[in-house]
């Protein structure tokens, strides 16, 4: 089964006028997380725990435009992060920022294909 794409990032340089806009015109849900300089976009309905209600959609983030995210990306959910790493380096990809942990979330990593494009990727704990 291939990696799906599970979130999206999005730099800003003003957060609050950028937050405000993806609110105002879509009518996502902005939620602010506290001490973490990040925005979590709700884009479609979750249950109780959190969890995307509709199979197939995805929601998103944003933060302070900073490298490696200086442009939209994708984030795809992968089996193994190690693994994926050492597979886009052998593709002619390059490792940005390496497995790094989000507690109670799971492993994170950002790349760039080989045309330049950041990706994320994230091993999930579920």
């Amino acid at each position: 089964m291939p990696d799906p794409v599970v979130h999206f990032e999005i730099p800003a340089d003003n957060v609050e006028r950028a937050q405000g806009f993806y609110s105002q015109s879509f009518g996502w849900k902005v939620n602010a997380i506290p001490g973490m300089g990040y925005t979590l976009f709700h884009t479609t309905k979750t249950d109780e725990k959190g969890m995307i209600a509709t199979p197939g959609n995805i929601n998103g983030g944003m933060l302070k435009r900073q490298s490696p995210i200086e442009r939209l990306l994708i984030t795809v959910q992968v089996q193994d992060i190690e693994a994926s790493l050492k597979a886009i380096q052998k593709n002619g990809g390059k490792v940005l920022r390496g497995k790094s942990e989000v507690p109670g979330v799971g492993w994170t990593a950002y790349v760039q294909d080989t045309e330049g494009n950041p990706l994320g990727l994230i091993q999930s704990l579920r």
